[in-house]
């Protein structure tokens, strides 16, 4: 039985949680004086073209091996690791790459492998493969363990799920996934795809202040695809989750990167990120063969966090059209020129250039840094 003086202390603490989500006391009594950091990166969007499939395809399945074994060290130097996982695992034999993305399970345990620690799931192809798909992508990612949010079979497991939290370093730290749209495919019942409206994500950061997380991060799938520049509706909507409660903003869709910011406030710095671009992709286009990680370091002190260092890094893809290798390559801008081919270190140089050239205009209280 547990003694009167330990009751007390229970009730002390536990009426001194706080439901702000800025400065929760989550497990933290006034008197713990010490301080928790923890580390996240935050990767753009996991794509899965035709001739990806094609690289990968082997006697015996598919290895993805390659893809990611330069971005690992840096991928695993954080305490999490999140990106937004644009495909369906709606099983095979067939397989399939846009208009309607339907990956190899080879694919997600290749991301897992690679360090990444939870995938959003909610985007424009998420019901690409109809239910079975979204059924059958959170079936996989349950089975080995690999945390997901965004997408839901029914209303019963998303009330159960969401919002999403995960606690690193003593840190709770709460994820929201939304989507402006599905390309038009209904979102069959009783699955659901949050939705990116903003009565959805006011009742959600109500209940997510109810769970005392000590951080809110939103990752809208948003903007125009192929524009360099966030458009008048994104710019809107981020102000609108900073009034709410939102605490950072890393958002994807556009497969460019678009500007990163950081934001001063009364209560401490706020980073937005449009657009991430993509992580790995087919497309070829300008300004869509690389991308950016964000990392960013939270500190809490007293019950307070905040957002004490951040920083980005710059990749790009190499394609086997480029490399004459038969497998993708996601390669870091630190990687050496000497490691590449000609057409390899030229097109990664113009993705580079136009990138900086984009954030050195646009770009607010953030540098870029050496991936090592």
């Amino acid at each position: 039985m547990m003694k009167l003086s330990n009751l007390l202390l229970l009730a002390t603490i536990l009426m001194s949680c706080s439901s702000n989500a800025r400065t929760s006391q989550s497990e933290v009594t006034q008197e713990d004086t010490t301080e928790y950091n923890v580390t996240l990166i935050f990767g753009g969007d996991l794509m899965q073209h035709q001739p990806q499939i094609t690289a990968a395809k082997t006697a015996t399945g598919y290895d993805y091996s390659d893809c990611f074994t330069l971005m690992k060290p840096e991928i695993e130097r954080a305490d999490l690791a999140i990106a937004n996982f644009e495909v369906t695992l709606g099983g095979g034999p067939k397989y399939s790459g846009y208009p309607q993305f339907n990956a190899p399970d080879e694919y997600l345990f290749a991301i897992q492998e690679a360090g990444f620690d939870v995938l959003t799931t909610c985007n424009n192809h998420s019901v690409d493969t109809r239910g079975k798909g979204i059924d059958r992508t959170i079936l996989m990612m349950d089975s080995i363990g690999m945390p997901h949010l965004g997408t839901y079979r029914n209303q019963e497991e998303r009330d159960a799920q969401y919002p999403f939290i995960i606690e690193r370093n003593n840190i709770r730290i709460c994820l929201l996934n939304y989507t402006y749209g599905t390309n038009g495919i209904p979102v069959p019942k009783p699955y659901i795809v949050n939705a990116l409206d903003t009565a959805i994500i006011a009742r959600d950061l109500e209940r997510a202040r109810e769970l005392n997380p000590d951080v809110i991060i939103c990752m809208p799938h948003w903007g125009d695809e192929y524009q360099l520049l966030p458009n008048a509706g994104q710019k809107q909507l981020a102000n609108w989750m900073f009034e709410h409660g939102v605490d950072h903003i890393i958002g994807g869709h556009p497969h460019v990167v678009e500007p990163i910011e950081v934001r001063e406030g009364a209560d401490g710095r706020h980073l937005l990120a449009y657009s991430l671009g993509n992580y790995i992709s087919n497309q070829s286009r300008p300004n869509t063969d690389g991308g950016t990680m964000v990392r960013m370091t939270l500190t809490k002190r007293e019950g307070k966090t905040t957002l004490t260092d951040c920083g980005y890094c710059l990749y790009y893809v190499s394609r086997p059209v480029n490399s004459g290798r038969k497998q993708y390559r996601v390669i870091p801008a630190s990687y050496p020129d000497e490691n590449l081919n000609a057409s390899e270190r030229s097109k990664r140089a113009t993705y580079l250039k136009n990138t900086r050239d984009l954030f050195a205009k646009h770009n607010k209280g953030i540098q870029e840094y050496q991936q090592e």
